[in-house]
């Protein structure tokens, strides 16, 4: 698969100087919008790139990550693969990295470098608590980021042992925001304005998506507690147990608790003090789980997530990856695409998922073997320099 590039930033090349989930993330979501990422690599490749499961030898987790690119193969301590590095770099409208801060500085690949010769350049680079201040030259993974933003404290049950929210959310909304201050600043570039130096933190990110969290901390005073799969100010909205298994229920607004009541037939509940509005509810969500899992013991999980859907109460069973990825809003989507490996082999992806005039974004590149593209990009340099 090597079709044309097409989409709104089909004009933009971005050079991703990255490696793992953040970078790799940010520099996807751009291509899947049509632009041109050449992602540089060291001869020993994206360390994702060793990472399992192998479908011939070539990593799911890279392919899944680095989909719609080209791949160079650059050792940035050899002067004249640093040269090609540079001149990669005038011919961008985008940098991406996500290296240590001061790496690229010290490489001479860093934006003050290139701010004089290239005003136009957006320059991104992302860590785990930013270019600047004292903790800056620390380093960070998605877990140790969890932990360190509050995450991890409001994950899980109460008074258990400590555990990070099951996708790297670190990563990916660290990734999320770049992407989305890109295309800002390529905007502010079409109007005239001159490039920008981007620094997202991976911190910056996860307090970012807590605004719910830290508005209650501002507004309160007191730290907000982990609920499992509960929430603060809503009940019944959690997963509850059944005869077979869990389900969510999300109840989340007075009429629709009228709707709970009849589906269980307990019609007396609403007048009940402790469940009267939502506030009581949530006050009173421990006792109520008890009443109602009472009730859910007897019928299993099918039972209960027809019975409520009826009433139009938002519900859901516990889903796995193996039933969700063949479910039939995902396929009316075409969410699930095939794509075919360096190796030979052909898999399935998760493509772009955000439509745009009813029709989401398509995979035009296979994800790369490593270097495959140097030829074709090394010759784009020479027609450019000419």
């Amino acid at each position: 698969m090597s079709l044309p590039r097409s989409g709104p930033l089909a004009h933009i090349r971005v050079i991703e100087f990255c490696h793992v989930a953040a970078g790799p993330y940010c520099g996807m979501l751009l291509a899947d919008m049509g632009a041109d990422v050449i992602k540089v690599e060291p001869p020993a490749g994206d360390t994702m790139r060793a990472w399992p499961p192998f479908n011939n030898g070539y990593s799911e987790n890279f392919a899944s990550l680095n989909r719609n690119k080209r791949s160079i193969v650059l050792d940035l301590k050899a002067p004249a693969d640093l040269e090609i590095a540079r001149k990669l770099i005038l011919s961008a409208d985008v940098v991406i990295e996500n290296n240590r801060p001061g790496v690229m500085n010290k490489l001479g690949l860093g934006f003050e470098q290139f701010k004089a010769k290239h005003p136009k350049l957006i320059y991104c680079s992302i860590s785990a608590f930013g270019q600047t201040g004292p903790r800056a030259q620390d380093g960070g993974f998605d877990v140790t980021v969890q932990a360190a933003s509050g995450i991890m404290s409001v994950t899980g049950e109460e008074g258990t042992a400590p555990v990070k929210a099951g996708v790297p959310v670190s990563d990916f909304g660290a990734g999320l925001y770049a992407a989305f201050t890109i295309v800002s600043q390529l905007n502010d570039v079409a109007r005239g304005t001159g490039g920008a130096n981007i620094d997202v933190s991976m911190l910056g990110a996860n307090l970012g998506v807590s605004a719910l969290q830290t508005s209650e901390y501002f507004g309160t005073g007191n730290n907000p507690k982990a609920l499992g799969s509960a929430h603060p100010r809503n009940a019944p909205y959690r997963a509850f147990k059944c005869q077979d298994g869990y389900f969510v229920l999300a109840a989340g607004n007075d009429k629709l608790w009228r709707s709970v009541c009849e589906v269980v037939v307990r019609p007396e509940l609403p007048a009940d003090a402790r469940f009267v509005t939502t506030l009581d509810r949530a006050k009173n969500q421990a006792a109520l789980k008890d009443i109602l899992e009472d009730i859910f013991a007897h019928k299993p999980v099918t039972h209960w997530v027809e019975a409520f859907r009826k009433l139009g109460v938002p519900c859901e069973p516990i889903m796995k990856y193996a039933d969700v990825l063949v479910d039939n809003q995902v396929a009316h989507m075409s969410w699930v695409h095939d794509i075919t490996l360096p190796s030979g082999a052909v898999t399935k992806t998760v493509g772009p998922v955000v439509a745009v005039n009813g029709t989401a974004a398509g995979i035009y590149r296979n994800p790369p073997a490593l270097g495959h593209d140097r030829d074709e990009i090394l010759a784009e340099l020479v027609k450019l320099k000419a």
